[in-house]
């Protein structure tokens, strides 16, 4: 694919070369509209090693990258407890934001990042840009078709335990900031607000099933570490919308059979199988399938077995690989339009005010109302990355 007619690149410096960054950059290498021109984060050999191995032109310190006057964006991939930090940092020196998950560790940061943004006149975009894979598109469409017909409730779930079997330092994972709902819960609840739109109010109950837990990989093998944050936390969810939804993300589950994720209408459900056992339904790809009233086994006397009959929806978005980043590849489109985000900050910011209600709902003792609002993304078009005003240029053209 050539690069944006008449246009540069979009430069990019990356801070943050941690385990994350790689298949950033693995993403920003496919499209020639995203240029990562320079890397870096607290330490050099391992920033130094990931330019060498992606052929990034600099390896510098983060205040570098910030300073940089050249850079058009930050990619801030840094540990969630400084994301705010950076973000603010990038923003005041006049560059567009995008950042891993989540937003900010408080809502108040994350309305300070917001604020400035809007005072300089510079896009945010965050993480997780999931729903804009193929898999995700394509349950959005079945919704928009009328499918299953109104949507009246969902259902997410996530059942692991824990990360410290395959990741080296997950020391993080368990501190404040980290936790279950704080890692997992953005990619559903992101999910949910793309398919269902904005939450109204929240309850939620949660607890720490371990005080410590052992590192079982690499280097560190046998290592405890302390648990500071609940490791099972379940959820009930209204959405503006009215419809309802119930969301279960643990890291203290050892197997289940549970669907990842059902959207429950009218007429019909859609049903999210998990296709990998390690990554699950946060991933881009897999099948969507669903069912009518039509194919519907309470249709059936006696109920059919087995799940042979559920329908599997065509993807005709594509992304059916891992690619983090398509939400920094829109916001360089976003950009040159000047049009929303997709992955927006203020998505995120909905989304964090969800996962801190839901955390405090126990405390208070009920619901707790949501007060923020944020525009529900677009569903891509089918041919992105091309943008909404390339394709009215190019059907003009054609015409």
């Amino acid at each position: 694919m050539s690069k944006i007619k008449g246009e540069s690149p979009f430069r990019i410096g990356l801070i943050g070369t941690g385990r994350i960054s790689d298949i950033y950059l693995q993403t920003c290498a496919r499209f020639p509209e995203l240029e990562v021109v320079a890397c870096g984060s607290l330490n050099p050999e391992e920033s130094r090693a990931k330019a060498d191995q992606y052929g990034i032109a600099r390896s510098c310190t983060p205040e570098e990258i910030i300073s940089d006057s050249e850079i058009d964006c930050v990619l801030n991939l840094t540990i969630p407890a400084v994301h705010a930090e950076i973000s603010m940092q990038a923003l005041g020196a006049g560059k567009h934001v995008y950042s891993e998950k989540p937003f900010a560790t408080t809502v108040e940061d994350g309305q300070r990042v917001l604020n400035l943004a809007r005072a300089k006149g510079l896009k945010v975009g965050n993480a997780p840009d999931t729903f804009l894979g193929g898999r995700w598109q394509t349950v959005r469409k079945l919704i928009d078709q009328g499918v299953i017909g109104k949507p009246t409730g969902a259902m997410a779930f996530v059942g692991t335990h824990g990360v410290e079997r395959h990741h080296p330092n997950p020391d993080f994972y368990y501190k404040t900031g980290g936790g279950p709902l704080l890692d997992l819960g953005p990619y559903y609840l992101t999910a949910m607000v793309f398919l269902l739109g904005p939450i109204s109010r929240v309850s939620g109950m949660a607890r720490k099933t371990f005080d410590k837990r052992m590192i079982e990989n690499g280097p560190r093998h046998g290592e405890w570490m302390d648990v500071e944050v609940d490791t099972h936390s379940q959820s009930m969810l209204e959405f503006q919308s009215g419809a309802i939804a119930s969301m279960t993300m643990s890291f203290d589950i050892w197997d289940s059979e549970t669907p990842r994720f059902e959207i429950y209408g009218e007429d019909g459900t859609i049903c999210i199988p998990d296709p990998d056992p390690v990554h699950g339904a946060n991933i881009f790809q897999g099948p969507v399938w669903y069912r009518t009233r039509k194919e519907s086994r309470w249709e059936f006397q006696p109920r059919p077995t087995g799940r042979g009959d559920w329908l599997v929806a065509e993807n005709t978005h594509g992304f059916n690989e891992d690619s983090r980043g398509l939400g920094l590849l829109d916001l360089a489109y976003a950009v040159r339009d000047d049009r929303p985000v997709r992955a927006s900050g203020a998505l995120a910011q909905h989304v964090l005010e969800v996962m801190t209600g839901i955390e405090a709902a126990p405390q208070k003792g009920g619901f707790v109302e949501i007060t923020s609002d944020c525009p529900i993304p677009a569903i891509l078009p089918e041919d992105f990355p091309l943008s909404e005003q390339s394709l009215q240029e190019d059907i003009a053209h054609v015409g």
